[in-house]
């Protein structure tokens, strides 16, 4: 939740048509100051329309945004000046070195060169490109592009950081350590993150909010465990288990069935166990489980996850889509 935290980004009714088309209807968005909110949709759901009008970089037909209480259409250079934004593709000069590139945005935005190079010299460390910066761009993979991108968005020190799908090509540990550093920025930082993905367990791990889009509108928003009850709201509590071997599965049903907070246990396939529980005990299970020697593989409480969350908007289910 946001409580009374100030809010840096706020939409009310911003709508975005061409011609007949309606990009973007009534978006009501309020996103706090050093919070990390992910944009999730398909391809065409209205997220980079949205990210663009942030940014001033194509006006609203209709509704009104505030960043950092101004507005991007009317003050796109006041704006800019404070957030930075990372495209899904990133350009940069293919003949400079990535510290090169750094220094020069850095230069762009008026920095002491001293103060330059140490701040350069750092996020180079921080992004993980500290030993191949004085190669040239031309010979970089796309994911230490990525790397150096986020930098060179971190280099004029914005108060938010606009990100489209920024782990997009990136090897599974180094995506983790970009997360890491999101998060980080965050946290220590107090900078706002706002973030458009379609690796549901990445935003899973890294947004306090998300945002669903769906054909230009939003469908829910909030905090994921709160998207959850609303989606789950009236139907039973079903935690999954999975144990080794099958022979221990049944075992594993009996003793579970004598825990005072489950109400069945039914399998599923070889090894998986659904428990149907009048409360949220996974913990509860995993001790139990654990104590009695069993072997526990795998354990989640079914359509509480965010991709489960986010496949009810676009399955006939809460979003009838």
């Amino acid at each position: 939740m946001t409580g009374n935290r100030e809010h840096v980004i706020r939409t009310e009714n911003l709508t975005k048509r061409y011609g007949q088309l309606v990009a973007v209807k009534d978006l009501n968005l309020e996103i706090a100051r050093g919070e990390v909110f992910g944009l999730l949709g398909p391809n065409g759901a209205g997220k980079t329309t949205t990210i663009l009008m942030l940014l001033g970089l194509t006006e609203p037909t209709a509704g009104s945004v505030r960043v950092l209480g101004r507005d991007p259409a009317r003050e796109a250079l006041a704006v800019k000046a404070r957030v930075g934004y990372l495209p899904e593709d990133v350009g940069f000069y293919e003949h400079l070195t990535g510290r090169q590139n750094l220094m020069y945005t850095a230069d762009l935005n008026g920095l002491d060169p001293a103060e330059a190079t140490r701040r350069v010299e750092r996020l180079l460390g921080q992004v993980g490109l500290s030993e191949v910066a004085d190669k040239r761009v031309e010979q970089y993979s796309h994911g230490m592009r990525q790397r150096l991108g986020l930098a060179d968005v971190l280099v004029k020190d914005p108060e938010i950081i606009i990100l489209d799908e920024p782990t997009q090509g990136i090897d599974p540990e180094g995506a983790e350590e970009l997360l890491a550093l999101i998060r980080d920025l965050s946290r220590n930082r107090g900078m706002t993150v706002l973030i458009s993905s379609h690796l549901l367990d990445q935003m899973q791990r890294i947004c306090d909010r998300v945002a669903i889009f769906v054909r230009g509108e939003v469908v829910a928003e909030g905090p994921i465990e709160t998207l959850g009850r609303q989606v789950m709201r009236g139907e039973p509590l079903i935690v999954e288990v999975e144990v080794a071997g099958p022979d221990d599965v049944d075992e594993a049903a009996r003793s579970l069935a004598g825990l005072p907070e489950v109400q069945a246990v039914d399998r599923s396939g070889e090894n998986l166990l659904l428990v149907r529980c009048s409360a949220d005990v996974r913990e509860h299970i995993a001790s139990h489980l654990i104590q009695r020697g069993f072997s526990l593989r795998h354990l989640r409480l079914r359509g509480y996850e965010l991709s489960d969350i986010y496949m009810r908007y676009f399955r006939g289910g809460e979003g009838h889509v």
